[in-house]
């Protein structure tokens, strides 16, 4: 397990842009047809187990470093800032534009970085954006950078109409449970941006928090080819979503102990949770493993669907603009991936 705790770090802005395409559960459901009639499905399988009612898809041939510069532009006009300032830019999704280079490097030509920026990707499934916050934070705290970027995009749409058609080719119900949780994947793309306190404008303090693994479940959710193979081989993305809810709640109960005590809190003083945007069953199940009531937590799965790591600070942009956040609030940010790994850290708001 791993603890830290930050005294420099702010949390300056936030960016995200929103997929253009707004795709609804009953439009997927008509294209699973054939697979329902097949198996004797009802409809309406989507919203009643996942609690996704849409989600949005980029547009066909979308690369990710376009997403993740839009994100990353607007953070930076929200702080006021030029990307020249930018001392670190991570991109931390798991989609990539390709194995290399890092797809950082053309969001970093977008932006127009100085020559001086340290760029590199980060991928760690859903976590990608806490892990890159981490590392930004550390390199702030050791006085090795003033300001970092972490930006992600991520895309759902191929790998949906993939799974869509490998159904609809051969359904049976064991492909179909393993292939739900592929249904709830929306798109989109965020960026956060990490500043020296001292030169920050706001008050939002990264103030620490945990992380913690259990990696002998990494085999329960994969999504893709072996890599560095050729295109024939196809993408495919299966998850036991039980096995990965049972798993990901004792996890997550663990590290919520560890955090808790890290940070000095109690689940009583924390005012507001934004969690990575797995699903309803997903949601309520860890919200009473950890004790928090729900009427604290942002959710944003069910217009959104789950959009990787995006999923958790493209949420709580919303919930920060909208006003479920307020200065002096404190907040968690609790991310769990597959693999499994889980990271939360408290902030300051």
């Amino acid at each position: 397990m791993s603890f830290m705790r930050f005294n420099r770090v702010n949390i300056e802005s936030f960016g995200y842009e929103l997929a253009p395409n707004v795709v609804s559960s009953d439009m997927l459901e008509q294209r699973l047809a054939p697979v329902y009639t097949a198996l004797g499905i009802a409809s309406g399988q989507i919203v009643a187990l996942t609690g996704v009612r849409e989600r949005r898809y980029w547009h066909r041939g979308h690369m990710m470093w376009q997403g993740a510069a839009a994100a990353g532009r607007k953070a930076l006009e929200a702080a006021g800032l030029s990307a020249t300032e930018i001392d670190i830019l991570i991109f931390a999704s798991v989609c990539r534009d390709h194995l290399e280079p890092a797809t950082a490097c053309a969001v970093a030509d977008a932006l127009g970085v100085s020559g001086n920026t340290e760029i590199y990707d980060i991928s760690n499934a859903c976590l990608g954006v806490l892990n890159g916050m981490i590392n930004v934070a550390t390199a702030i705290e050791s006085g090795r950078a003033r300001t970092g970027l972490i930006v992600a995009c991520e895309t759902a749409r191929e790998i949906v109409d993939i799974t869509i058609e490998r159904l609809c080719a051969r359904p049976d119900m064991e492909s179909f449970k393993k292939s739900l949780a592929t249904m709830t994947g929306g798109s989109g793309a965020a960026a956060v941006l990490l500043r020296h306190a001292a030169d920050s404008s706001t008050r939002r303090r990264l103030l620490g928090g945990v992380v913690r693994s259990a990696a002998e479940h990494h085999r329960l959710c994969r999504w893709g080819p072996p890599i560095g193979v050729s295109d024939a081989v196809p993408m495919e993305a299966s998850t036991d979503a039980a096995a990965v809810l049972q798993n990901g709640v004792v996890l997550a109960s663990l590290t919520w102990k560890a955090f808790l005590q890290e940070m000095g809190w109690d689940a009583a003083t924390i005012d507001r949770t934004i969690c990575h945007q797995v699903g309803e069953g997903h949601r309520f199940a860890f919200l009473q493993a950890v004790g928090m009531p729900p009427e604290k937590d942002y959710p944003s799965y069910g217009f959104l669907g789950n959009m990787g790591t995006v999923s958790l600070p493209l949420t709580a942009a919303l919930a920060d603009e909208r006003g479920f956040l307020a200065p002096g609030q404190r907040v968690a940010l609790l991310g769990i991936g597959s693999g499994l790994n889980c990271v939360m850290l408290g902030v300051e708001w």
